[in-house]
């Protein structure tokens, strides 16, 4: 498992806060905490790559700060 966090651009409300948590958990993704402009997420790396979370927060309408 590997903890990694994503900055994301234009989240304003705990509105925002959802939808990235929604996204999050359609991918599965058991162990997350998403705050206003910010997701920790903890991930199997043999599942998942960076790029997938990136492309859920993007589903979600956010985009992620490099």
């Amino acid at each position: 498992m590997e903890e990694k966090s994503f900055k994301i651009d234009g989240m304003s409300c705990d509105h925002c806060v959802r939808a990235v948590e929604k996204e999050l958990a359609e991918l599965n993704i058991d162990h997350y905490e998403v705050e206003i402009g910010l997701a920790k997420v903890k991930y199997d790396v043999q599942r998942y790559e960076d790029e997938d979370i990136v492309r859920a927060i993007h589903e979600a309408g956010f985009e992620v700060v490099r």
